[in-house]
């Protein structure tokens, strides 16, 4: 009869197989977060507050056009100018009828800037729009 010999240990291995699961789970966990923290933050946008606010479940894909202080219209961390923006509007609603935008004007910046983009929006055909505001502090 042959007894193991107990001083005589097998090398651990490393396993490669469950190192892997977690590295495509992290990495799936990365991207899906990067999805969400894709939408535009535009941080010298300071909008107003509005003591009544929804606060809607962000939709994919939904379009945030941002007009800063000087009247600088930036959609995508690209500034535009109108003529611009109306062309990538009009190719936007032509494939997506019901393209949702939200429009985030600062709260210092003319009125008048504002009402130009909503103008290019309503001639792109867009409909749903919403404007982008915080709860008062």
């Amino acid at each position: 009869m042959k007894f193991r010999d107990h001083r005589v240990q097998d090398t651990a291995e490393l396993e490669l197989a469950p190192m892997m699961d977690v590295v495509f789970l992290l990495l799936i966990f990365f991207i899906a977060t990067w999805q969400f923290a894709r939408f535009e933050h535009d941080m010298d946008i300071s909008v107003p507050a509005a003591e009544t606010q929804d606060d809607k479940e962000r939709q994919v894909g939904e379009i945030i056009i941002n007009v800063r202080e000087s009247g600088e219209i930036v959609i995508n961390n690209s500034a535009v100018n109108k003529e611009q923006l109306l062309a990538r509007l009009q190719l936007i609603s032509s494939e997506y009828p019901d393209q949702a935008v939200i429009l985030r004007g600062h709260s210092n910046t003319d009125f008048q800037s504002v009402i130009n983009v909503l103008d290019q929006v309503k001639k792109a055909g867009i409909w749903n729009v919403a404007f982008a505001t915080t709860k008062p502090e």
